[in-house]
């Protein structure tokens, strides 16, 4: 019997539904999803095996121009991504324009790598407008297959799993046929909690924090997690814990609900905010904190 295995890149524009794919794909939230932009910071793995095949999907940051050093090891990820791929799966969606990220397409056409382009989100458009938002990726990739899809409704996936499957190369596997990601639970804790301070705090906020994962230990009925959220400025240690605590709190609740469903036990959870003045322009704290 043959045996296909290879990398599967997933690149595109932020906010297209890049993560909400290769989680639905793998079977598992792997990747956490909010509606603000640079949700995903990390190259994440997702591994999807079968009797025959494995399929190394990796969800990447969104494209984009960089602003400080946190973001320049962020298109690091993107632009690795773009260079050990066996296939790339390009994610755009029915609102997205192509012309603003032309520099990267071009990059992409000049690997020379085979491309699944996924239209996502089509459930928000009209036929008329799906089928000249395909003839215009057909344009772009005139030998690639383009896949309309709904990542949200599960539309299509079934169609895309196939167009990937049939792309894979031959080869042995690159990983345990057990094994579901590279990486640790500790970075699962620490995107959870992230995740969490993107849907309940606005503005920079998001943006100005990183999780660290002082202490995690697993005694079997219970997970305990110390972490630590570091913020860029004095100002955003007190927007982040809130009056009296509360916003805190909330976090923390969520976070670790979220958790236990997640390691599929108790969790118990302390959060500490720290100031790390301007830690994004910093390589010694990016590399500290697994982008470099």
């Amino acid at each position: 019997m043959t045996h296909r295995s290879g990398f599967v890149n997933i690149l595109g524009n932020p906010n297209v539904g890049k993560s909400t794919i290769m989680n639905a794909l793998v079977g598992e939230k792997l990747s956490i999803i909010t509606p603000k932009v640079q949700t995903t910071r990390h190259r994440i793995m997702g591994i999807v095996n079968g009797e025959d095949y494995q399929i190394v999907y990796s969800d990447t940051p969104g494209i984009l121009n960089p602003k400080y050093k946190l973001q320049e090891t962020m298109m690091g990820f993107v632009n690795t991504a773009l260079v050990d791929a066996d296939l790339i799966l390009y994610v755009t969606d029915i609102q997205d324009k192509s012309e603003e990220e032309s520099g990267y397409l071009r990059k992409i056409i000049d690997s020379k790598t085979l491309v699944i382009v996924a239209i996502n989100k089509i459930d928000l458009s009209n036929q008329e407008e799906l089928e000249k938002t395909v003839e215009k990726w057909h344009k772009i990739f005139p030998d690639s297959d383009i896949i309309p899809l709904s990542a949200l409704r599960n539309f299509n996936l079934d169609i895309l799993f196939r167009s990937v499957l049939e792309k894979l190369p031959e080869g042995e596997p690159y990983f345990p046929k057990d094994q579901l990601t590279d990486k640790f639970e500790r970075f699962f804790a620490s995107e959870i909690i992230r995740e969490k301070i993107l849907l309940n705090y606005q503005k920079e906020i998001p943006y100005s924090v990183e999780i660290e994962i002082e202490s995690f230990k697993d005694e079997g009925h219970i997970i305990n997690i110390r972490a630590l959220i570091h913020v860029a400025r004095d100002s955003q240690k007190g927007i982040i814990i809130g009056h009296k605590g509360q916003m805190l709190k909330k976090t923390g609740t969520e976070a670790r609900k979220d958790m236990e469903d997640f390691f599929g036990k108790k969790v118990f959870l302390e959060l500490y905010v720290k100031v790390s003045k301007e830690w994004r322009e910093k390589p010694q704290m990016l590399k500290k904190f697994g982008y470099q």
